[in-house]
């Protein structure tokens, strides 16, 4: 009774926390939802309904209605009533539009769709949900070749996403929209390094906080000098790259120019590690990808040492990634642990890598959760999971065990939640 009336009282604390959001991907331009269809549409649902039996076609299907999707979603959510994301659903449903059944099924669906729809319509909808989520700020993840226009960037972060640059620059599309978007005809390394300073500089100029990039589990950041990236610079000029080895030395050049740019601009560069694509290639979109035990951050010595300016936060998919982050974490001052990212964002792995965190890695040195959404309406019941198992860590772990006071575990927690993010991020 004790544990369970202190857990409430520390999660009161944490729950009137007015929150910085520092990972999403949310479209500034269409931040919250129109319709049922845009939260049931989320990857999490499609795959999970996938996989119970529901045929990718009949998903994703050209042209289908929302509401038609997700009358075929709702056939199989029955099956998928145990997991934590279709109690997010609920949760969301409750909250914002008033939803009291237990379950979603076919006799109360379209009850919920059409007071969704009629309640999302409201003008002021996404000011709804960002004052009922208790959100004050959200980090985006930009295109590098966003223009950064039309968007409260006080509200919205930017923040420039690198991906395309480092693994697709032999692409001429990716070349393209990089002459596009800086002025610079990349005809040599030095150009190249050229534009890419030209994209820190423009997104810093707006308010960006952050440069972020998801990397494969084989990825191995070294330094490339300009004269040896040269030679793969010219092939990918020319559409020629192909060999693993030239592909890999630009990879590496352009990464390590990100890394040296944010020694330059004074920007936290995130990694998310370990991400396997296209596993499963009959998946639904956004439902291929699946993360690989080989993932080692000892392929990240170099970087680690050569930059002990930058900050690191670091996201990982598993258990064993998790416990050689905190190990990290605990040595390298650059590194920080950062949010329980997609295959770990399950309440029981949240609960040990927390506690394994909060265990062992300096205080100042973890940014406890983001939502990683696509829409508005997800930050509430996603922080809300995450609050509800800090508040049962803190108390059993740090006042119970420990003999920590109340309000100094509720400070470790408010740190957690809000304090490193503003910290490491500059908020």
């Amino acid at each position: 009774m004790m544990s369970s009336e202190l857990r409430k009282r520390i999660l009161d604390e944490l729950e009137a926390l007015v929150l910085i959001d520092p990972h999403t991907h949310i479209n500034p331009h269409a931040a919250a939802s129109k319709n049922l269809g845009d939260i049931m549409g989320y990857h999490y649902y499609t795959e999970l309904a996938h996989s119970a039996g529901l045929p990718r076609e009949q998903i994703e299907e050209p042209g289908l209605d929302p509401k038609e999707k997700v009358g075929r979603l709702v056939t199989k959510l029955d099956d998928l009533e145990n997991t934590i994301q279709v109690s997010w659903l609920l949760e969301m449903c409750r909250e914002f539009f008033g939803f009291e059944d237990t379950a979603i099924n076919a006799d109360n669906w379209e009850a919920l769709y059409d007071k969704a729809e009629a309640t999302m319509a409201q003008p002021d909808w996404e000011q709804q949900v960002l004052k009922q989520s208790g959100l004050e700020q959200v980090y985006l993840t930009n295109d590098f070749d966003d223009p950064l226009e039309g968007f409260d960037t006080s509200l919205y972060i930017p923040c420039l996403r690198t991906d395309d640059l480092v693994f697709h620059f032999g692409k001429p599309e990716t070349r393209e929209r990089l002459q596009k978007a800086t002025g610079v005809e990349v005809k040599d390394a030095a150009s190249l390094v050229d534009a890419i300073g030209r994209l820190f500089d423009h997104f810093t100029k707006n308010g960006a906080r952050a440069c972020a990039i998801s990397l494969p589990p084989d990825f191995s950041p070294q330094q490339v000098e300009l004269s040896d990236a040269e030679a793969a610079v010219q092939l990918a000029l020319s559409d020629e790259i192909s060999a693993p080895d030239e592909s890999a030395t630009l990879s590496r050049f352009v990464f390590w120019t990100l890394a040296e740019m944010c020694t330059e601009y004074k920007l936290p560069f995130d990694l998310m590690i370990g991400v396997n694509r296209r596993v499963y290639e009959g998946g639904v979109f956004q439902g291929q990808d699946l993360f690989d035990k080989r993932t080692s951050l000892i392929l990240y010595r170099e970087l680690f040492n050569a930059f002990p300016q930058v900050t690191f936060p670091i996201s990982v998919l598993g258990q064993t990634s998790n416990q050689e982050l905190v190990s990290y974490s605990w040595i390298f001052p650059n590194v920080v642990t950062n949010g329980h990212w997609w295959y770990s964002n399950i309440p029981a792995y949240i609960e040990q890598d927390c506690r394994s965190r909060l265990q062992a890695v300096p205080k100042t040195k973890q940014i406890g959760y983001y939502s990683d959404m696509y829409k508005l309406e997800f930050a509430l019941p996603k922080f809300a999971m995450y609050r509800r198992i800090l508040a049962k860590v803190l108390a059993e772990d740090f006042v119970i065990e420990r003999g920590w006071s109340e309000q100094r575990a509720i400070d470790l927690g408010k740190l957690t939640l809000r304090g490193n993010v503003e910290a490491v991020f500059g908020g």
